[in-house]
Order: structure tokens, then sequence, then C-alpha cells
């Protein structure tokens, strides 16, 4: 890649995308049932140079709900995650580096195959809170590694969800030390098409070491014009203290997009 000219001060772009789907049928001899679905989505960064110093902050939300005629609305999608990370120039591509990373959801999620359904996650149930100190390489905006080899994670429920995702029982915080890497690299397959990757892994030192946290987000858009798009998001999520199973989920879409 075509090495990028030092800057001074902000940058700042972003993306928010919405796709849509339905479907409606009358007479459909085949069957089917009406279906709305949508899904909002924000991806934006704003990273800042002076210097010595380097400071990126990217905010990752998405929100999705779909209409079943007859079975009511579910929710399809739900996060929030800020990411946010100081560097100092060391030599070369290497900076010391402080991260901070923050996760959680908006509304509640359930269980619905349980009757009645059952509440299974909410706002800061669970949270993660994760920072800590280490070494920052990064060639450009769009391919950097975050090394902590002593990083802080903090995990928060609420009292409903007391003893769940890794807390003790009549606990609402779980604490952790270990180890944690990530990496970030976005680049362009071809014209108008894109792809992203984020990939987190973490270790705790304090309790099993070996069972090794992964979180990995892959994204490929590709653009029809300014404002239409064809999105295909994948997430991946290894943590046995959330569920003994990997977590998967794929979200494609003809979608509109809007730059900023």
């Amino acid at each position: 890649e075509k090495k990028e000219e030092p800057k001074t001060g902000w940058e700042k772009n972003g993306t928010i995308s919405f796709l849509f789907n339905q479907s409606a049928f009358s007479n459909w001899i085949a069957g089917g049932e009406n279906t709305v679905a949508g899904n909002l989505g924000i991806n934006y960064d704003f990273n800042y140079v002076n210097g010595n110093l380097t400071w990126d902050n990217k905010i990752i939300a998405a929100y999705g709900i779909n209409n079943i005629k007859g079975s009511g609305s579910k929710k399809t999608d739900d996060r929030f995650e800020f990411n946010s990370l100081v560097g100092k120039k060391a030599k070369k591509n290497w900076y010391y580096s402080f991260f901070l990373n923050f996760k959680t959801q908006f509304t509640d999620g359930y269980n619905y195959t349980t009757t009645p359904k059952t509440t299974t996650s909410a706002f800061m149930a669970p949270g993660y809170l994760t920072f800590g100190p280490g070494m920052f390489w990064k060639k450009s905006d769009n391919f950097k590694i975050n090394i902590s080899p002593a990083t802080s994670k903090m995990t928060f429920v609420t009292d409903e969800f007391s003893g769940q995702y890794g807390t003790d029982e009549d606990k609402t915080l779980r604490y952790e030390l270990g180890f944690y890497a990530s990496a970030y690299h976005k680049t362009t397959l071809m014209e108008n098409v894109s792809m992203e990757n984020i990939v987190n892994v973490y270790s705790n030192y304090l309790e099993n070491p070996q069972n090794i946290d992964i979180d990995h987000q892959l994204a490929f858009v590709m653009q029809i014009n300014k404002y239409l798009s064809t999105n295909l998001r994948f997430h991946t999520i290894v943590d046995d203290n959330a569920s003994k199973k990997v977590q998967f989920k794929e979200v494609f879409g003809l979608g509109i997009n809007y730059l900023f």
C-alpha cells in the first residue's frame, strides 16, 4: 500500500446504513407470512494526529428488528461499541499505547423458545469495559495492531442477572486481568468493493487462561452508487462466560448508505 504522508489534526468519517427487507403474500398457495425487517447501523471513526501523538476512536452501533404477521416483532441486531486508542511514537511505526473498549446493547434480549419468553440480556447486562497499556503498531488508519499484556476487563450486569456472564452469585461485577490483542484492517478488494476486518482476543490470567475470548467482525460493502450498497456482515464471538457455544451472526441486504 502507498505510504501515507504525516497528518495533523482530526480526520473524521463514517457511514450510516439502513437495510430493509419486506415480503407480502395474498392468496399465495405455496404459503408465506407477511414480513417487514429493518436494520440501522452506524460506523464512525474520528482520529487525531499531532506530531508523535496519535489518538484513534471508533463507534459501532446497530439495531435491527423484524415483524412477522402473527408472530409479532423480534430483535435481530442490537449492539453498541466504543474503541479508543492513544499512542505516543516510540520508533518507526511503533507507539507506546493505552486503549479502552466498551461494549453493551440498547434493549432487552429474549429467549423465544420458552413459554413465556424469558429475558436473557439487557442494557449493561452484560456491559464490558476493557482497558490497559501496551504497544501499538500502525501503518495507516486502515491497518493497525495493538498488544496489551496487562489488560483489565470488567464485566457488568444488573441485579436481575447476578451470577450470569461469569459474575459470582449476588455480584454484579467481574474483574479479570489478562493479555489482550486487537487488529484492524480495511482494504479495497476491487472498485466499489471494500472489506473490513476487526479482531479482538483476550486471555484471563486469573482463571482458565487457555479459554481465549475471540471477537471477530468481518464486513463487505459493495457500493452501487453514493447512496445504495449491498452489505454483508459476519460477527463471531467465542466467550465461555457468556455461552458455551460459539455465537455467530450474519446480516445481508441491500441498504441505503449515507457517508459523512
